[in-house]
């Protein structure tokens, strides 16, 4: 498909400022609208350098450099040869360079100047590293992010210095889908989801569920002390994803993996992935016994969660109880951790119930650290191994 003209666009292009903020909410193509205008700057401007930031590689290329690389191929811009997959750098027929890098890179965010700057998703970026980005950014810094809660561009950017700042929402962008908006329209009801990712507007911090969680390095240059525990598993198809979590016990604390988070999955591709990791105890949804039962038969460790009158509730409050660390290449789990929100009435006011939307990787930790069972592997049939469950204290 090619990436065509929108409102979002033709906003971003109005922006003259050397500091320009991007916020808006899910969909409103901020990130796809910078990117467009970066190529076509490298294009038309001559041996430059333009940095592209985010706060881990792993959010990079996910996000940022798969559109990047998309956008190319779908105008026929992509030169394989120009792409140096090492360094992360497209180099253009210009001279001018498109560059990708992590936050967590100190050698890169202390390193070299350049003339343009894109700081995706800023937000996520601490204001230190945003303040030696920004002494070596000589001409243009463009800054994108969803307002969930207010953070540096509001207290120490904004007011103080001369800067753009627009807010665009899904309206903005024609090239969505009536499928999409209907998807994102239906969520109205849920004021604090809506007013952030609906209407692009500055959330409100108390409507997060969890908070103070760490993100530390991914396997294997997290701690070696911390051993595997157990899995967590909720159920997905085609709307929803299954959603897989290996949780370790490290001092004290539990520090969180995302293993899984696919939609359109059989129950043998699920079998087929979980026999590809260490064996563990699966603690799974338990709305779904016939798929308990199928990865059972296979051979794998599995029981269902314990659920009961305000086992939610009791589960996050045991959860918010923990100290909980997040591998950074766990993306979807750290997206759903910092958007995992109370519901609203319809008055705005927060009631005691979770949200509905991002919370599959968040229900699946909550059923293995909240279920208090252990595991035994006992001999059954003659054969064969099957297992066998008892109910101990965790």
């Amino acid at each position: 498909m090619l990436y065509l003209k929108t409102t979002a666009t033709t906003k971003i292009l109005n922006l003259r400022k050397r500091i320009r903020g991007v916020s808006g909410g899910t969909s409103a193509s901020k990130t796809i609208s910078i990117l467009l205008w970066l190529i076509d700057y490298a294009q038309s401007t001559k041996n430059e350098m333009l940095s592209v930031v985010s706060e881990t590689f792993p959010h990079l290329k996910r996000g940022a450099i798969r559109d990047f690389q998309n956008i190319m191929e779908a105008h026929n811009y992509w030169k394989v040869k120009n792409w140096n997959k090492t360094n992360s750098v497209y180099t253009f027929e210009t001279g001018s360079k498109i560059e990708f890098f992590s936050a967590d890179q100190p050698g890169k965010v202390r390193g070299p100047r350049r003339q343009v700057l894109f700081i995706n998703e800023a937000n996520n970026v601490s204001y230190e590293t945003y303040t030696q980005l920004e002494i070596r950014t000589e001409k243009i810094i463009w800054l994108d992010w969803n307002p969930v809660q207010e953070f540096w561009w509001y207290e120490e950017v904004q007011p103080k210095q001369d800067v753009d700042f627009i807010i665009l929402t899904y309206k903005d962008n024609e090239a969505l889908g009536d499928d999409m908006i209907k998807a994102l329209e239906v969520r109205k009801h849920n004021k604090n989801w809506w007013r952030v990712y609906g209407e692009g507007l500055l959330g409100e911090a108390e409507g997060r569920i969890y908070r103070d969680w760490q993100i530390i390095d991914s396997m294997p240059d997290f701690p070696h002390e911390a051993k595997l525990w157990r899995y967590g598993l909720d159920w997905g198809y085609s709307n929803d994803p299954t959603a897989g979590v290996a949780v370790y016990k490290y001092d004290g604390g539990y520090i969180l993996d995302e293993v899984l988070y696919q939609t359109r999955l059989s129950n043998s591709e699920v079998i087929d992935m979980f026999k590809n990791m260490d064996r563990k105890l699966i603690i799974a949804d338990n709305n779904e016994p016939k798929s308990i039962a199928d990865l059972k038969m296979a051979g794998l460790m599995i029981m269902p969660c314990e659920k009961g009158k305000d086992s939610v509730l009791n589960g996050i409050q045991f959860v918010q109880d923990q100290r909980i660390s997040i591998t950074k290449r766990s993306l979807n789990l750290i997206k759903e951790y910092r958007n995992y929100l109370w519901m609203t009435d319809k008055d705005g006011k927060t009631i005691n119930e979770p949200s509905d939307i991002f919370n599959h990787l968040m229900d699946a930790l909550r059923y293995a650290i909240a279920s208090g069972k252990k595991v035994e592997w006992k001999p059954n049939e003659p054969g064969g191994v099957l297992p066998f469950f008892e109910s101990l204290p965790a």
